[in-house]
């Protein structure tokens, strides 16, 4: 059973940064893509990044040229570097991976929250 822990959020101005982190316990964590999410309007919850296991990325548009994902597999941790943070991505986020079969590998956590307000 994975057990995910999500963190390094808080409040941050327009323009500021914040790292996020996710660390996950139990096994097949090097092997696993993984990705962060957060809620979108008519959705459960949208993905934000993306890593595979050979470090491939992907983005949504909204966040391109912004945030950077990475991944430390000796730490089991996957990171989301957000810069130049907009109000509009004040959310709640939270991590996962997904197995060969792109199934998501462990529940849901509490995820990590976001506020960007002056």
């Amino acid at each position: 059973q994975v057990h995910l822990m999500e963190s390094g959020g808080g409040l941050v101005q327009p323009g500021g940064s914040l790292r996020l982190s996710c660390a996950a316990s139990g096994s097949g964590f090097s092997s696993a893509a993984w990705g962060w999410y957060r809620p979108a309007p008519g959705k459960v919850r949208e993905l934000v990044a993306r890593i595979t296991s050979g470090e491939s990325t992907n983005y949504a548009d909204s966040v391109k040229g912004r945030f950077t994902i990475s991944r430390y597999n000796a730490k089991n941790t996957v990171y989301l570097q957000m810069n130049s943070l907009k109000p509009e991505d004040t959310a709640v986020y939270f991590c996962n991976g997904e197995d060969g079969y792109g199934d998501y590998v462990a529940y849901w956590g509490q995820g990590t929250q976001v506020t960007v307000s002056s």
